[in-house]
């Protein structure tokens, strides 16, 4: 009788060490010196004097996920932005706080590790912790047969930054007048994937769609943008942004309440924004009543932004031509979220 091994059971520790191998380079592009140590480490360690020069440092920490858009990426094998959309979706969790980023961790689990996918992950996480002025500091990559079906897998961030207790964005100020500012999202970014793939079920992924430009696999794939710069621009321009609300899970429904002030509602005007043609399809499709699709999606509105009224025309000259001004606070009668046609 042979002796088990790892392998047998379906654990290949060979094509983790290759999966290392190929992702080191992208990944040490990110360290600055505040990195001590990084891969291959049991722990990263990051120098905490990077923040002597704050007065009052509050760190800000987030954790998140990119849901089954694994699938759409499985069903093209193609694995070369999803890293991106975990990054620019944990980037933002942060950055409605006020906060910058210092550094990020990854975690990556297979059904079977293809030493190949895994570096296209890792690969694009590391360039854009890289962009955005982020290390990204360690990870693990997990092989779980058993766990997950064959082909399939997840990924998860988490990420670490930094902000003056003084400068932290809670909402508080909102009130009644201030201006709410959309600025464009860049396809479904990582959320509502569950009813967008029911609804888009027996579609050819691979096939162009006139009314998208492209594939409808690659209009899926966008990968979930950042909004960092956008708000260092308007920062630098002496801005008052007194609350952000990422357009993640919930929509435009249940985001805006997290940062609002009792008493205060957010009104929003469906039609003044564009809504890109994808969630046009997927809505045709499936049928989807408008508040359903605003409650799922962010239709367009990858992050709102409340602003004094008489600072909306510089931040919307500073922003361009992908953000609008989308509605306004009001004081709260009803619901916390006022959907209106323009």
């Amino acid at each position: 009788m042979s002796k088990a091994t790892y392998r047998d059971a379906g654990v290949d520790i060979e094509a983790g060490n290759r999966a290392v191998e190929l992702m080191k380079g992208a990944v040490k592009a990110t360290y600055g010196r505040e990195v001590l140590a990084g891969i291959g480490a049991f722990g990263g360690l990051f120098d905490a004097a990077a923040l002597k020069g704050m007065a009052a440092p509050v760190l800000v920490a987030s954790t998140d996920g990119v849901g089954t858009k694994t699938k759409i990426a499985a069903a093209l094998g193609r694995y070369d932005t999803i890293g991106q959309d975990i990054v620019g979706h944990c980037v933002n969790d942060i950055l409605v706080q006020g906060a910058r980023p210092l550094f990020f961790l990854d975690y990556v689990a297979f059904n079977k590790i293809v030493p190949e996918r895994v570096a296209a992950i890792v690969t694009g996480i590391a360039e854009a912790c890289k962009a955005t002025g982020c290390a990204l500091l360690g990870g693990e990559t997990a092989e779980m047969p058993g766990v997950y079906e064959d082909g399939e897998f997840d990924l998860v961030g988490t990420i670490i930054g930094a902000v003056e207790r003084g400068r932290i964005v809670d909402g508080s100020r909102i009130a009644a007048g201030d201006v709410i500012i959309g600025i464009a999202s860049d396809g479904l970014h990582t959320n509502g994937f569950s009813l967008a793939r029911k609804v888009l079920a027996g579609r050819d992924l691979a096939a162009r769609v006139p009314e998208l430009g492209k594939s409808l696999g690659e209009a899926l794939l966008a990968p979930h943008r950042p909004y960092l710069n956008e708000l260092e621009q308007l920062w630098r321009a002496g801005i008052t942004v007194k609350g952000m609300a990422h357009i993640t899970g919930g929509g435009l429904i249940e985001n805006p309440p997290r940062i609002l002030p009792g008493g205060i509602a957010a009104r929003i005007r469906r039609g003044s924004w564009p809504v890109p043609p994808l969630f046009q399809l997927i809505q045709r499709d499936g049928d989807i009543d408008p508040r359903e699709m605003a409650r799922v999606f962010n239709v367009g509105l990858g992050m709102l932004l409340f602003v004094p009224a008489n600072e909306a025309g510089k931040a919307l000259g500073q922003l361009g031509k992908d953000a609008w001004v989308v509605g306004e606070a009001v004081k709260r009668t009803g619901e916390p979220v006022e959907l209106m046609d323009a």
